[in-house]
């Protein structure tokens, strides 16, 4: 028994485990990446080590190489190879002293690269080449993001138009790398068939996580790349939408905090247009479920102009969904943040340029009894932007076409601004739009004046039964107070 055991713990490796690549041939020397964590992989040679022998010692620097033209064309593919593996060196940026030259030769190099494959003669790239280009952008760009401005400080996220935008150090290579890639997803190139064996699910969840860079340059240079695999990779597209929701639900249900929602949402704009028609069930969804709850979070100001251009999308291909929108927009309708309800009234305005007449029909008494709260703000802003509304010559039209409907709800509201709002410029809009009303329907208009001032009468005639109610309490309680004496009374129903 005990040689059995003993002869089972020397199982021969299986054929899958003894051809697994356990490293990367670049340039004639091999190269091992480590990918444990997007912090970064070791660069070590990578001859073969066994238990007994020690690991080989870490290749430390970059050396200078012939440029592309100085060399005969069967000689590039080889020269290609080493040029990657010079780029696969990753520098500390923190101090500008530091590996000045190697930094240097190592931005060069990259440069040469991304022309090489921009002039075409990439054409004489072979797949394993691309393949190990890809692993060296991998390399530099799939790294552990600094935290973020507000997270050591559990402060409120600052305005970001007005902080500074936190700028990466390692840009000078970073910005080579973005564009060598976005050279060959985009360059004619490029198989597609081969290329998405290496640009592969994992690879687009990688350049999803770097949206929540904190500089601006690398996310502008990730979302036109993104967008760019979008349109290549047709393999890919329910993968990368599904992905994106992913970030859009964590950021909306559990942390409010991401810095690339708004590029994100200018890829799903570009994609939401070329949506075909019939729209499909799963459009609509991300519709529900995604773009309107969107509307929640916070620091919605910093994406709105984005979500905004998704929504009126959304509508124009498809203008059943106009109702659905609208009714989304009064669920998330913000109550404090005026700031916020000016955001919203300028999309209900998008919105509704956008709606037909049935739809319009289904939502439109929700609807005017909350533009009839807004056109109340003591903020004058929100009251003035709600008055803008009746600027636009489509959204007029819809309401004359419902007045007898609209009317009697917003008119309250009319004669409030009128008789006690604080602010000049909100008076004189109110006074025009009950102008324009009485003008569109005078029968309608005196109707709705006459309910108002008999609800009026009616409110003041119960006020004063109140008031005089009161007073007969507190006369009550004074004469029993004086003749009891002083004694206490407990009153009981």
């Amino acid at each position: 028994m005990f040689k059995k055991i003993m002869k089972g713990g020397h199982k021969k490796p299986s054929k899958s485990e003894a051809n697994e690549p356990s490293s990367y041939n670049l340039g004639g020397s091999n190269v091992v990446v480590s990918h444990a964590s997007r912090g970064g992989g070791a660069l070590v040679p990578s001859s073969p080590v066994t238990a007994t022998s020690p690991p080989p010692p870490p290749i430390t620097s970059v050396t200078p190489l012939p440029l592309f033209r100085d060399v005969p064309v069967s000689e590039r593919q080889a020269l290609f190879l080493r040029k990657l593996q010079n780029c696969c060196f990753r520098f500390d940026f923190s101090d500008t002293v530091k590996d000045a030259r190697e930094k240097e030769i190592k931005r060069q190099t990259l440069l040469e690269l991304v022309d090489f494959i921009q002039s075409g003669a990439s054409k004489i790239v072979s797949e394993s080449c691309q393949e190990e280009m890809i692993k060296m952008v991998s390399l530099n760009l799939f790294r552990c993001l600094p935290p973020g401005s507000q997270e050591n400080t559990g402060q409120e996220p600052a305005d970001p138009e007005e902080e500074e935008p936190y700028l990466e150090p390692s840009w000078p290579h970073l910005q080579l790398v973005y564009e060598l890639l976005l050279r060959y997803v985009v360059s004619t190139d490029t198989d597609t068939k081969v290329a998405k064996r290496y640009i592969d699910h994992s690879f687009v969840l990688n350049l999803l996580d770097l949206f929540d860079s904190e500089d601006p340059r690398e996310r502008e240079y990730l979302k036109t790349i993104l967008h760019r695999i979008y349109g290549k990779f047709m393999v890919h597209r329910p993968f990368i939408r599904k992905a994106i929701n992913n970030i859009f639900y964590r950021f909306i249900y559990e942390t409010e905090r991401h810095s690339g929602i708004g590029e994100l949402l200018e890829i799903l704009g570009s994609i939401i247009n070329g949506f075909a028609l019939p729209m499909k069930e799963e459009h609509k969804l991300f519709l529900i479920r995604v773009l309107i709850p969107l509307h929640k979070p916070k620091p919605i100001a910093i994406y709105h102009q984005q979500l905004s251009y998704c929504i009126v999308q959304f509508v124009e291909k498809d203008y059943k969904l106009a109702d659905t929108v609208i009714r989304g927009l009064l669920k998330y309708w913000p109550v404090t943040n005026c700031t916020k309800e000016n955001l919203f009234l300028g999309e209900l305005e998008e919105v509704l340029e956008a709606t037909q007449p049935v739809e319009f029909q289904r939502c439109m008494v929700p609807l005017f009894q909350q533009i009839a709260r807004c056109l109340n703000s003591s903020h004058f802003q929100v009251a003035e932007r709600a008055l803008f509304l009746w600027n636009n010559e489509h959204i007029v039209g819809l309401i004359a076409q419902n007045r007898s409907v609209i009317l009697p709800i917003i008119y309250p509201a009319l004669e409030k601004n009128i008789q006690s709002h604080w602010n000049q410029a909100v008076h004189g809009l109110t006074a025009n739009i009950k102008k324009m009303f009485m003008e569109m329907d005078p029968e309608l208009f005196e109707e709705c004046q006459r309910q108002y001032e008999e609800k009026q009468a009616k409110s003041k005639e119960v006020e004063e039964k109140r008031q005089f109610t009161w007073k007969r309490l507190a006369e009550a309680a004074a004469e029993r107070d004086g003749v009891g004496g002083g004694e206490d009374y407990m009153i009981t129903s």
